[in-house]
């Protein structure tokens, strides 16, 4: 990562913490791609949207009010809980059932810090963090673990037997233990599987969601001081510059928040499959 690549406010947190970042990669006998940066610009996104939450919700929770709420607390409130049932607390109650409400600060944190580091992207300067592959990675291996882990609470030891199908299939037991076997294998494949999905679904949306917006908006900068340049009326052509990239940044938001959600729902459906009574 070049200096002339590194954003603003990754200059700053390296100016915070590069001194312990360093003696950090020292312990680890790790070299930092860059040395004079060695906090990379996606993982200064990721302090930057944790510090934007905690002081959000700090300041939110301060003007909180049941009889009066206001505006960003009934949009908040919006996100657990909304008349077409696609908040984090809806979901929970018609996917998982009974009990989900102890879920809900897992969940609802993972698909909130997703949203946000998602719409960071918007913002002059910033970039979303997950655009880099290491952050969907991450989260989805959080996902993954904790379902998991869930299951196990859940379940105790019997939750193993959740891999292998039905408890009762009526053959030989040669062929069930074969079959239970397979079922295991291929079991096992797919819960894997859903690590490299996740991760990928919103990694590849996200990149591509930034480079074509920094793509078309370098194209049509480019076009239109071509057209001034070959005549002064083609500087009227100077509102495209504001105009089609504000089209991008609305599809990024939609994009962001679809992504989002896609993120929140299908950790949910795989808990309601792993807390489930019967497979």
């Amino acid at each position: 990562m070049g200096e002339e690549k590194v954003l603003g406010v990754t200059k700053l947190v390296n100016w915070l913490f590069a001194k312990p970042a360093l003696a950090l990669f020292a312990l680890l006998h790790l070299k930092p791609a860059n040395p004079q940066y060695p906090i990379p610009n996606f993982f200064a996104m990721e302090l930057v949207v944790f510090a934007f939450a905690i002081v959000f919700f700090l300041w939110l929770r301060a003007r909180m009010s049941v009889e009066r709420p206001g505006g960003t607390q009934q949009c908040m409130e919006f996100l657990l809980s909304n008349p077409m049932g696609v908040g984090v607390k809806d979901l929970l109650d018609d996917i998982v059932g009974h009990g989900s409400e102890k879920y809900l600060s897992i969940v609802g944190s993972i698909g909130l810090f997703i949203l946000l580091c998602n719409l960071a992207g918007v913002v002059p300067g910033l970039m979303s963090a997950t655009a880099e592959v290491t952050v969907p990675l991450a989260c989805a291996t959080v996902v993954f673990l904790y379902y998991h882990w869930e299951g196990v609470r859940h379940h105790g030891l019997n939750y193993a037997s959740t891999f292998m199908g039905p408890k009762d299939l009526g053959f030989p037991w040669i062929v069930g233990v074969i079959f239970k076997g397979l079922m295991l294998i291929i079991e096992t494949i797919s819960h894997c599987a859903r690590v490299l999905s996740l991760t990928l679904r919103l990694w590849a949306n996200m990149f591509v969601g930034e480079l074509v917006y920094l793509v078309f908006m370098g194209l049509t900068v480019a076009l239109t001081l071509y057209a001034g340049h070959k005549s002064p009326i083609g500087y009227v052509t100077g509102v495209l510059p504001v105009g089609f990239p504000f089209l991008l940044i609305v599809l990024h938001v939609f994009e962001s928040i679809l992504q989002a959600f896609i993120f929140t729902i299908l950790p949910i459906i795989y808990l309601a499959f792993a807390v489930a009574e019967e497979h």
